[in-house]
């Protein structure tokens, strides 16, 4: 396998792994653990969100960029941020409908991507679909911290300024989500528009 190609396969290998360290605790009710996932979860998201980067760069490195990275690429991406997602809607932070119109988008788009593949066309991200990416890291990490905060319980913060810090954190955390659908939504349709003009030309 290519040394691009492994730090994308990284990535999507690691979504399944993310959603056991962010639900264990939940499931098994322990507060030790609670407190490891809060300490483990955003380090480790940092570390494997930096494989896209790597990956894009070893790829220009070495010349291996390929129709199959430009697909794979996204997939790892997909996946990855998807999880994070799941875990948000879990968590109630994040409300179902928005998940499920991200879900669709996403699901359509993987669905444009290999049908302009089977007609030869390999659709690269696109610079929308990289700035909704951009947001989609953003609002996982903003999740993140307010949950990995909840997650270490510190008892010694006033009550009253807890939940102004909790509070504070969850409405911005849902108006990024917000951002997220608005931003996935006006990238697909450029994706679209790109899709059509590709498979025009290749006719």
């Amino acid at each position: 396998m290519k040394v691009s190609n492994r730090f994308t396969f990284a990535r999507a290998i690691f979504a399944p792994v993310f959603y056991l360290i962010f639900n264990l605790p939940v499931w098994l009710d322990s507060q030790i653990l609670n407190i490891i996932s809060a300490c483990v979860m955003i380090p480790l998201l940092a570390v494997f969100e930096l494989t896209d980067y790597w990956d894009g760069h070893y790829a220009r490195k070495y010349n291996e960029v390929s129709d199959f990275g430009k697909i794979f690429d996204p997939f790892a991406d997909v996946i990855l941020n998807l999880t994070v997602f799941m875990c948000a809607v879990s968590a109630k932070y994040m409300p179902i409908v928005l998940f499920v119109l991200i879900l669709y988008r996403e699901f359509t788009q993987s669905f444009l991507r290999m049908s302009a593949l089977k007609k030869g066309i390999a659709i690269a991200a696109r610079k929308g679909g990289k700035l909704k990416t951009v947001f989609y890291i953003i609002s996982g990490f903003f999740f993140l911290t307010i949950e990995s905060y909840t997650r270490f319980n510190f008892s010694f913060i006033p009550e009253n300024i807890n939940f102004i810090i909790v509070t504070a954190f969850k409405y911005t955390t849902l108006s990024l989500f917000v951002i997220c659908v608005i931003l996935s939504w006006l990238s697909f349709l450029d994706y679209i528009k790109s899709f059509y003009s590709l498979v025009k030309d290749n006719d």
